[in-house]
């Protein structure tokens, strides 16, 4: 089962934007990648983007996102006016390449970026740009397994100060279903709605966040 982070008819326009912003934020406006990638982690925009605002993913070109991130959080910039190039740089892949992997993971942009930097990113478009953006995908899920090794259940849970057994009282999902999931000897991408939904409402959050990379 995979949950996108929101409806394929916004993607493409997602990764046009994002695309855009970054390459205007920094080929443009001159501001250092990974300054930019900070930026918009903590800036407001960052989770209505994740979560596919209309507002945001279609209602705004890439100029606007970049300009609204670095104002959000007082990032000085000269005045330059709107560039969009139709020759697409490694910043603008970037960009598009990272819309791509957020909305397919159901990751935050925080947690992609605290693993990846958007200058690591930006060194990938040689040769990745050429490839399928599947062949990105993987490479990413292998970049962020290593970063989080530990299974998003268990790191929810322990977040939540649960213990296995305690989790597996409150959610009634048994308790050596929750130890195998934590072992990885069964996919809990694999399992039941009913379940994952019962965990995630014991922990307080959606069930996407409980959900492995797919490999």
């Amino acid at each position: 089962m995979i949950i996108h982070a929101y409806d394929e008819d916004y993607l493409a326009g997602a990764q046009n934007v994002l695309g855009h912003a970054v390459d205007f934020a920094v080929m443009t406006l001159n501001i250092d990648p990974d300054k930019f990638g900070d930026a918009f982690v903590v800036s407001s925009i960052s989770k209505q983007f994740a979560n596919g605002n209309p507002k945001y993913v279609a209602g705004m070109n890439g100029c606007e996102i970049a300009r609204f991130v670095l104002d959000d959080v007082n990032i000085a910039y000269g005045e330059k006016e709107d560039v969009m190039y139709l020759d697409k740089s490694p910043e603008y892949w970037s960009g598009w390449a990272l819309a791509y992997y957020q909305w397919y993971s159901g990751r935050s942009f925080t947690e992609i970026l605290s693993a990846v930097n958007l200058s690591k990113i930006i060194a990938m478009y040689s040769p990745y740009h050429e490839m399928d953006i599947m062949q990105f995908v993987d490479k990413m899920n292998e970049i962020m397994l290593e970063a989080y090794p530990m299974v998003r259940l268990r790191a929810r849970r322990e977040a939540c100060g649960y213990s296995q057994s305690q989790l597996a009282r409150e959610s009634e999902v048994p308790l050596r279903q929750i130890q195998m999931f934590e072992q990885r000897q069964r996919d809990i991408n694999k399992t039941a709605a009913a379940t994952l939904l019962r965990l995630s409402r014991t922990l307080h959050c959606r069930m996407e966040d409980l959900m492995e990379l797919n490999s």
